[in-house]
C-alpha cells in the first residue's frame, strides 16, 4: 500500500513536470538542433526535482494545510478577535521572512543597486538594503493577511478592496522612483510562493468554514491576492525613503 501511494505521487510529479520537459526537448531538437549539454547531470537533476516535488506536495498535504486549518478553527472557536488578528499578522510576516524566493530577489536587488551606484558597494550596505526590502515586504504581507481575515469576518466584498488596492498601486507607480518600480512589482509575486501560499490558503478556508454564514468557497479564498497586492505598495514606499 505504501509503495503504491509513493509511486502514485511520483507519477503525479512526473506528469506535472512533463510540459517543461517537452518544451525544452522541442527547442533543443527542433530549433537549436543540438543535444543537451552534460546530459548525465541534467537527468540526475531532473530526478532530484521529481523527488523534491513529490516530497514537497506530500508535506503540504500532511503538515502545512492541516495545521493552518486547525489553528484557524481553534482561534475562531476561542472567540478572541485580537488573538486571531495577531496570528494572521504573525503568520504572514513569518512565512514571508522565510520565503526563499524573496531572499534571493532581495539579495539580487541589493547587488544590482550597488552596481548601479544607487547604494554603497560595501557588503554591509547591500545587506542593509536587502534586509530592509525583506522587512518591508514581510510587514506588508502580515498586514495584508490581517486585512484579509477581517474581510472574512466582516463579510466585506473582495472586489472593492482589490480594485481600491490596485488604484493605490497605480498612483504609487507615478510618484515612486523608477529604480524600485520593477522590484516592487516582482515582490508582489515572490511573496506568494512555496511557504506562504499553503499556510495562508489553509487559514482562509479554515476560518471561513468555522464562521457561521461564511462559505469556504466564496469567502475562504482571496487572502493570496492581498498578499501579492500590498508588497507592491510598501516596496515603492520603501523606495521613496531609500532613494
Amino acid at each position: 500500500m505504501i509503495i503504491s501511494i509513493i509511486l502514485k505521487k511520483i507519477r503525479q510529479a512526473v506528469t506535472d513536470l512533463l510540459p517543461i520537459v517537452l518544451v525544452i526537448a522541442f527547442f533543443q531538437i527542433v530549433v537549436l538542433r543540438q543535444p543537451l549539454p552534460q546530459m548525465g547531470e541534467v537527468l540526475f537533476g531532473a530526478l532530484l526535482v521529481v523527488l523534491g516535488l513529490t516530497l514537497f506536495v506530500q508535506g503540504l498535504e500532511m503538515g502545512l494545510f492541516p495545521i493552518g486549518e486547525t489553528m484557524a478553527h481553534a482561534l475562531a472557536r476561542k472567540g478572541s478577535l485580537f488573538w486571531l488578528l495577531c496570528f494572521a499578522f504573525a503568520l504572514g510576516f513569518s512565512t514571508t521572512v522565510a520565503e526563499p524566493a524573496l531572499i534571493a530577489v532581495a539579495a539580487e536587488a541589493a547587488d544590482i543597486a550597488s552596481q548601479g551606484g544607487l547604494i554603497d558597494s560595501s557588503q554591509e550596505s547591500q545587506k542593509q538594503y536587502a534586509f530592509g526590502l525583506r522587512m518591508s515586504v514581510a510587514f506588508s504581507v502580515g498586514l495584508a493577511i490581517l486585512i484579509g481575515v477581517m474581510r472574512i469576518i466582516r463579510g466585506w466584498p473582495i472586489h472593492y478592496l482589490i480594485i481600491g488596492g490596485y488604484g493605490v498601486v497605480m498612483l504609487m507607480t507615478i510618484i515612486a522612483p523608477k529604480e524600485i518600480i520593477g522590484i516592487a512589482y516582482d515582490a508582489g509575486g515572490v511573496t506568494t510562493s512555496t511557504i506562504t501560499v499553503p499556510l495562508v490558503a489553509a487559514l482562509g478556508v479554515g476560518l471561513a468554514s468555522t464562521i457561521r454564514g461564511r462559505s469556504p468557497l466564496v469567502d475562504g479564498f482571496g487572502l493570496i491576492a492581498f498578499a501579492s497586492l500590498l508588497p507592491m505598495i510598501f516596496v515603492m514606499g520603501y523606495g521613496l525613503i531609500v532613494f
